[in-house]
């Protein structure tokens, strides 16, 4: 058997006539930029995620270059955030001239630590200027200490939401827990276009507005320049698929959630919680489950008996990123964040998608079980 990591093909079929029929009505306008697509979806995208206001841009890298600037971060500021994420929540703090500050995760949610973060601020809180919470996996990090220690100390929050659209932190939803959101909409994600595209959300009107400034170069009046900005707009063609895909969003969430409990039971009944660490979703949390993520021993040789045998897997991530290369000016050394450096080489990622068949999920943890079997 062939288990795919991400099937996008099957979730196109079902909804191929109602994304081309809106893709044409875009091309036969010919507005591409700013159109009605991109205001409708920044409307849904609001509503969806209990936010006052969103701002449509060109991705979700962007999203968080975009959060930094309207928050007022430049040269010589710190920003904390977590080391065990994709590279562009640190890299958009450095591109700005600011510096990454990482603060070690939760052993079990893999999301950003209070603990660690409030030991940061306790020991130098001089010249940080905000706080990059992410939530991984599709899980929100813990936002009520975060925001408490936000506020004693003056931060901003920037939630990186990329992964976690729809995910709950005690009924409120990712996106509207902090000052701004951050989402993606590359192709892999939950809500996902056809190319790169990103949404901040926030409810500060003042911020939205430089957000909309800071996307079309610094400007409210066409060549007229305020403030220095990108050219970051989300495309009209790229709202009209994602305006399609957001009215599935709930279901396919569903069948995450489903499938994700499913496994668990699997991995239960084989016997294999003393061998695989499963998914640990915090009290008050709903996770979207945009991975599955185990935590498993020799996860190098796992992987490559899993491939053998045809099930597809992925790794997020293999190297902390306050180990990577471009960040040795930062000056961490291996062991500083111990949780991360440990999590790095245990995290697996399995197949999780909304159409992934029960005998798929079956034969994934049977190859799991055979392979600690042969091993122990």
């Amino acid at each position: 058997m062939k288990v795919q990591f991400l099937d996008l093909a099957s979730q196109y079929r079902k909804i191929r006539n109602e994304v081309l029929r809106e893709v044409k009505a875009v091309c036969d306008s010919q507005h591409y930029v700013l159109g009605k697509n991109v205001s409708g979806l920044e409307a849904e995208i609001a509503s969806y995620c209990g936010a006052r206001f969103a701002v449509g841009v060109a991705s979700g890298t962007d999203a968080i270059l975009l959060s930094l600037m309207a928050a007022g971060v430049g040269p010589g500021d710190r920003v904390i955030t977590t080391p065990f994420t994709f590279f562009a929540t640190a890299g958009s703090i450095a591109r700005l001239g600011a510096i990454p500050v990482f603060a070690d995760i939760h052993p079990q949610t893999y999301n950003i630590s209070p603990d660690s973060l409030e030991s940061l601020l306790k020991k130098n809180s001089k010249g940080v200027k905000a706080i990059i919470p992410v939530h991984l996996y599709g899980q929100c990090a813990d936002m009520a200490p975060i925001n408490r220690l936000a506020r004693g100390y003056g931060l901003k929050v920037i939630e990186d939401a990329a992964q976690s659209i729809g995910a709950e932190y005690r009924g409120r939803r990712a996106g509207a827990l902090g000052d701004m959101g951050c989402f993606s909409f590359y192709p892999t994600k939950n809500l996902g276009c056809f190319g790169d595209g990103g949404m901040v959300t926030t409810g500060n009107e003042k911020l939205a507005l430089k957000l909309k400034m800071l996307r079309v170069h610094g400007s409210k009046v066409r060549y007229y320049h305020d403030i220095v900005g990108a050219n970051s707009r989300l495309d009209e063609l790229q709202a009209a698929v994602l305006r399609v895909k957001l009215k599935h969003l709930e279901s396919w969430t569903g069948g995450r959630v489903k499938n994700a409990a499913r496994y668990d039971r699997l991995f239960r009944k084989a016997g294999l919680e003393g061998l695989v660490a499963l998914p640990y979703i915090q009290d008050g949390n709903r996770s979207v489950f945009n991975q599955y993520v185990v935590s498993v021993k020799k996860r190098d040789e796992l992987r490559s008996h899993l491939s053998q045998i045809g099930v597809s897997t992925e790794i997020y991530y293999p190297l902390p990123l306050h180990l990577q290369r471009c960040f040795k000016y930062l000056g961490y050394r291996k062991g500083d964040l111990p949780v991360s450096e440990k999590t790095a080489k245990e995290a697996l990622a399995l197949p999780i998608y909304p159409e992934l068949r029960e005998a798929e999920q079956k034969y994934v943890v049977s190859g799991i079980a055979g392979f600690y079997a042969k091993s122990s």
